[in-house]
């Protein structure tokens, strides 16, 4: 258990060095996985503080995202096809950016849909299970998906952290670094996990009061 520490306090470091080579060897042992869960926990309360007194981040946030990074992607290729066709000409990142973008507005998209309960959760089947049984499976959802954001945050940190380390550059460009995009794909996940603990404290205050606990997912509802 002493290693662990020592390793997160060791990751700890390399982030406070600013140096991207440190913070990727840094995060080879164990320990970045102590540190993640820690991390991804804090953040997830940090987020539902920011949610709970700020209600029109709690509301716009994720669907802002999603709608900004799609209409970019749209125009970008709206316009280099014209460009392609008609002018025979194309910028080289046309092909190489609107991935990337897509990577973003999937997993802020995800976060939304989290909190919407359009994930696959076989309501049907849950409805008819006593009270106890469906406060069960609302929570075993949530140890599931917190469990999901924290591999997927250490796991995608360290990717991030590997591209900065070795200056991976977004093809067509000359200096646009690829994990300035590849570090939305953690912090989309501590949104999740802050997701998750909001429908869990709805879930729990509903079970507390004799509410409804399982009622039918609308995907777009809000």
């Amino acid at each position: 258990m002493g290693t662990l520490f020592a390793e997160s306090g060791a990751i700890i470091s390399a982030f406070f060095s600013n140096d991207a080579w440190m913070i990727s060897e840094a995060m080879r042992g164990d320990g970045v996985w102590l540190l993640g869960f820690v991390v991804t926990l804090l953040g997830a309360t940090a987020v539902l503080a920011v949610y709970r007194f700020v209600p029109l981040i709690d509301r716009h946030l994720e669907r802002s995202v999603m709608v900004w990074t799609y209409l970019i992607i749209g125009a970008i290729i709206f316009v280099e096809v014209f460009r392609r066709f008609i002018l025979n000409e194309q910028v080289p990142w046309s092909t190489t950016l609107p991935p990337f973008l897509f990577l973003i507005m999937t997993w802020f998209g995800c976060s939304y849909n989290v909190r919407l309960r359009t994930h696959l959760a076989f309501n049907e089947f849950r409805m008819n299970l006593p009270r106890g049984g469906q406060m069960f499976c609302l929570a075993l959802d949530a140890v599931l998906w917190l469990v999901f954001c924290w591999v997927v945050v250490v796991t995608s940190t360290k990717v991030a952290a590997n591209s900065a380390a070795n200056f991976q550059i977004m093809l067509g460009t000359d200096d646009v670094l690829q994990w300035w995009f590849l570090v939305t794909v953690p912090i989309s996940f501590v949104l999740m996990a802050a997701r998750v603990l909001e429908n869990l404290i709805e879930d729990i205050g509903n079970y507390r009061s004799d509410s409804p606990l399982i009622v039918q997912a609308v995907i777009g509802a809000d």
